[in-house]
């Protein structure tokens, strides 16, 4: 017990950061295959980045996003000032990882990108897997 205050206060620093948030090293995006998740908790995406499989690629910030919907038969539907962007496929909202569902990690800001899935990509993916067969806009 020979610490001092000094070495107490730079280790507590260390572990929170200057402004005395925790520090989270997971910010890092980890790859669920059919979208991307940001795992710090204090982490949100400014824009979701749709990557259609024939390489065109549409990004839409989430600002403009005015309402999420979530039909199990349908699909997501995101609605952005008169226009729809419809995410179809299936499991989009069974859990991807402990506590991750697609559809409620978009609500929360939490998906930087989606991946609609090429053929090998469909006839691989496992029975519970979120799979994303297409995205139009």
């Amino acid at each position: 017990m020979n610490d001092s205050l000094i070495d107490r206060l730079v280790s507590r620093e260390l572990a929170t950061g200057p402004n005395g948030h925790e520090r989270d090293d997971e910010t890092d995006i980890a790859d669920l295959g059919t979208f991307g998740f940001l795992r710090g908790s204090r982490e949100r995406a400014t824009m979701l980045e749709l990557r259609k499989k024939d390489g065109n690629i549409l990004a839409v910030a989430y600002g403009y996003i005015d309402k999420a919907e979530f039909n199990p038969s349908e699909g997501i539907t995101l609605h952005l000032a008169g226009h729809k962007i419809r995410i179809k496929g299936r499991n989009l909202n069974v859990e991807a990882m402990p506590k991750v569902k697609l559809f409620e990690a978009i609500t929360r800001h939490r998906v930087p990108w989606l991946r609609e899935a090429d053929e090998p990509g469909l006839l691989t993916a496992c029975e519970k897997e979120a799979v994303i067969e297409s995205i139009e806009w």
